[in-house]
């Protein structure tokens, strides 16, 4: 690991050690979010030691690990470049109903002629009930991204495991989450795509005999499984969600579409954490209680299990989320126009910059083993 670039304050730290983590939700378009955070963090100087990502987020994931620090940027701006288009009349400014029919205009455009560098359309397309091979039931052919991948990715740098990355997807026999870690297995550009393979628009991936699909179907956010397998050490967890768990009521059916997609796609965010942080002061209270134990009650097998079951340390969290524009509508995730994908990063570098400067976090001082959660953007900032 290297020196940390960020230091969390701790009433008393358990070790010396601060790690940085990344954690990104899946998204499709939206992801250029997460790179205009990246862009902000990496100017702070903040280096992630591992990074979690689910679907798009697993691709920006293995880009900024597939390459060296001072190339990430450009290797993210090169991709999204890639993936987006200029085909439309650029708009200079983004007007209320004509905004909305550009960005719906674009979403038509993509589903049509496919997104370059990403997915192509499938010819022929399959039909409801007629057989295929299970890598070809899918709208789309994402052989273009693979190739992407092999030309900006270098997956050698990522199972050199200088930086610590893990991937969502799940095994469609069982139903069951699988997280591809470069901890524990070789990282192959089969397992970035399966994160990423969400149905029925892109096709399954098979890895090592199994076939997967984008772990957003289960949660689409990494969170759970960066706090259940990290560490004894200090956290700085950078998570950036592209879905917003809050939001206006709708008053169109459009509305009501874009509302269900966020719902089901910012996976509890709060929920995780509230649960996560209940579970980390039990942890510690355990830990507390086995130093009044009598000699005789230490090797208690319970006890054991109870002292390994979550690693000591504080963790601050600082949430980052896309909460959008008034003009976007359900078509957000897969409106890839260049305007629009300049504006997420542009977006995403904004509020990182804003979160990075703020008071609440730069003066942060957590309990040793608690968790925090920072978000710092917006009307009402949620500390706590």
């Amino acid at each position: 690991m290297h020196a940390p670039r960020t230091q969390l304050k701790a009433e008393a730290r358990p070790v010396d050690e601060v790690h940085d983590v990344f954690v990104m939700q899946g998204g499709g378009s939206l992801g250029a979010f997460q790179a205009g955070v990246y862009q902000a963090l990496d100017e702070a100087g903040v280096v992630p030691d591992w990074i979690a990502g689910i679907s798009i987020g697993a691709i920006n994931g293995a880009i900024i690990a597939g390459n060296a620090p001072e190339d990430r940027v450009a290797a993210l701006r090169k991709f999204w470049n890639l993936v987006s288009s200029d085909l439309l009349y650029h708009l200079d400014e983004p007007i209320g109903f004509a905004r909305r029919a550009f960005n719906e205009a674009s979403a038509a455009i993509g589903c049509t002629i496919g997104v370059p560098g990403f997915f192509n359309p499938r010819i022929p397309m399959p039909l409801p009930n007629w057989p295929r091979e299970i890598g070809q039931l899918s709208y789309y052919d994402t052989t273009p991204l693979r190739r992407t991948l092999l030309d900006i990715v270098d997956f050698d740098r990522i199972n050199h495991k200088d930086t610590r990355l893990s991937v969502g997807a799940v095994n469609i026999r069982n139903g069951n989450f699988a997280f591809f870690d470069n901890h524990e297995r070789e990282i192959r550009v089969e397992h970035i795509m399966a994160s990423g393979a969400l149905p029925p628009g892109l096709p399954a991936v098979e890895v090592d005999g199994e076939w997967y699909w984008d772990g957003a179907l289960l949660s689409n956010t990494p969170l759970q499984f960066v706090l259940d397998h990290r560490e004894t050490c200090c956290m700085n967890v950078f998570q950036v969600d592209l879905f917003a768990a809050t939001g206006d009521m709708p008053r169109t059916m459009a509305d009501v579409a874009q509302r269900e997609k966020d719902v089901r796609f910012s996976s509890r965010t709060r929920l995780n954490t509230d649960m996560n942080r209940r579970l980390q002061k039990l942890s510690s209270a355990a830990r507390r209680l086995a130093r009044k134990l009598p000699d005789d009650l230490l090797d208690d097998p319970d006890l054991a299990e109870l002292l390994a079951y979550r690693p000591e340390g504080p963790v601050a969290i600082m949430h980052l989320i896309n909460r959008g524009h008034g003009f976007e509508t359900n078509s957000k995730d897969y409106e890839f126009s260049r305007m629009t994908v300049n504006e997420h990063w542009a977006l995403g570098y904004h509020d990182a910059m804003i979160s990075l400067k703020h008071p609440d976090w730069i003066n942060r001082k957590l309990k040793p083993d608690e968790i925090a959660t920072f978000d710092l953007v917006g009307a009402t900032p949620h500390v706590g």
